[in-house]
């Protein structure tokens, strides 16, 4: 069956309903264009999936987003929720790394691996005298323009140290990217301190002098999110687009093209269209492009992704005497066992967990990990409470767990990805009004995403 054979009243066609999708359709309805958006999960939103157990307001996936790129913040002002933002107890941010069975807190000023205080970093057991003395003489290191790309763990190491790598660069990139740092690409992840490398030589030196240039923003905070969950922004966005927007909660097979045409299989039917939006993962945009461009689906094959889980526990405040002053912990992967970090949801969010609980979100898996995604239920559970047992100590029956598995969920910028991206955007301008979108490409966060989902939408010319 093939239907909108029409082209002058074809609506858009996106694939793929989280939240670059979710955005896409969106900014099309808000220029009051049609769309079709088609999705076979159980819910819109992808990996962002917010409910409520035993009075605790928790996320499946991400529980934030950053308050520095400003594409988040603008859909949610559009959509009228900006009195529901709120920010991150950034009055009371700390964080742990465990050492040696010792919770060690980050030094005060650091900024991912850099540091920009010199006391709190040498008076910190977290790092020996070398790796201190080394970040020290990393100050007078000579600008170095034209660096070829290189890992973020070769990029570290050069500037701080391999014991940097380890209690820092990795824990805190396995905390965003579920990856290994010898294999992230620099140039993709952590763009701004390449840029500082060929300016300044020293990533400490021009750390501060972006401080120095920054404007002073009083009552900042470097995470927000919404008060009744990011789901909500997901709900929103859903009644915003459903005058204009058209959902099929089917599976989209393969995309081929005829003429001026693009033709998306369904199980069912054929659907046409002339503006194609395809915001699922880069390794399923892959199989969807196969038939149509071999080359493009190649590339898209190249772009590595990570699993990961989270384990949402939940206690009853009666039955746990202590008292956690951190946003949560990492774990480098010299010292896990299973757990890669932890978030006390009471510390960082604190209105999402009223006085009588305790909410540990717990994420485990991520690159070389993933084989814990295919556990039962029972034995996930298992892992996440004798770590939390090791390594705080908290040996209460929890009142509630809940589980929420991502497959492949998480994109790896590896070395070489930005060539990769350049590559694919050379081969795709030969298929015009078809784009690409979500977190395989630019940006893993959700304001990335929603830009992508933005640019794809705005870019098309009815």
């Amino acid at each position: 069956m093939s239907v909108n054979s029409d082209p002058s009243t074809q609506p858009s066609i996106i694939i793929g309903g989280g939240i670059s999708g979710l955005s896409a359709a969106y900014y099309l309805a808000k220029r009051g264009l049609p769309s079709i958006l088609i999705d076979n999960g159980k819910k819109l939103g992808g990996v962002i999936q917010t409910a409520t157990v035993s009075d605790c307001l928790l996320e499946g996936g991400p529980d934030s987003f950053l308050a520095a790129k400003p594409e988040a913040m603008a859909l949610i002002t559009e959509l009228g929720l900006a009195g529901e933002v709120i920010g991150s107890n950034d009055h009371q941010r700390a964080t742990w790394i465990l050492k040696k069975g010792r919770m060690i807190p980050l030094p005060e000023g650091l900024m991912m691996m850099v540091p920009t205080r010199i006391w709190p970093t040498v008076k910190s057991p977290l790092l020996s005298w070398a790796t201190k003395i080394k970040m020290g003489l990393e100050f007078f290191r000579s600008p170095k323009p034209n660096a070829p790309d290189r890992s973020v763990g070769a990029f570290v190491e050069d500037h701080y140290g391999r014991e940097a790598v380890e209690y820092l660069a990795e824990p805190l990139l396995s905390g965003v990217y579920g990856g290994d740092p010898y294999k992230l690409s620099v140039e993709s992840v952590l763009p701004r301190f390449a840029e500082m490398e060929s300016t300044y030589g020293s990533l400490t030196k021009g750390t501060l002098a972006g401080l120095a240039k920054a404007p002073k923003r009083e009552g900042s905070t470097l995470f927000k999110t919404l008060k009744n969950g990011l789901g909500s922004l997901v709900d929103a966005i859903e009644k915003s687009i459903a005058p204009h927007c058209q959902t099929l909660r089917e599976e989209a097979i393969s995309v081929s093209i005829e003429g001026s045409e693009y033709l998306v299989q369904l199980k069912d039917q054929t659907l046409r269209t002339r503006h194609l939006i395809i915001a699922t993962p880069a390794w399923a945009t892959a199989k969807l492009l196969a038939n149509l461009d071999p080359a493009i689906s190649k590339l898209l094959s190249q772009i590595g992704y990570s699993s990961s889980i989270t384990v949402g526990v939940i206690y009853d405040r009666k039955d746990v005497p202590q008292k956690f002053n951190s946003f949560g912990f990492l774990v480098p992967k010299s010292e896990r066992r299973y757990l890669v970090a932890c978030t006390f949801v009471d510390q960082k969010f604190n209105h999402r967990v009223p006085e009588n609980r305790l909410l540990l979100r717990c994420f485990l898996g991520g690159a070389g990990n993933e084989a814990i995604l295919s556990w039962d239920e029972g034995a996930i559970k298992q892992a996440v409470l004798d770590d939390i047992d090791s390594l705080l100590g908290l040996k209460a029956k929890p009142i509630a767990i809940e589980i929420s598995r991502w497959p492949r969920s998480m994109a790896q910028y590896e070395v070489g990805h930005k060539k990769i991206i350049q590559e694919l955007q050379d081969r795709l301008n030969a298929y015009p009004f078809l784009f690409l979108a979500g977190n395989g490409y630019l940006g893993i966060g959700i304001p990335d995403c929603i830009k992508s989902g933005k640019e794809s939408a705005d870019r098309f010319q009815n």
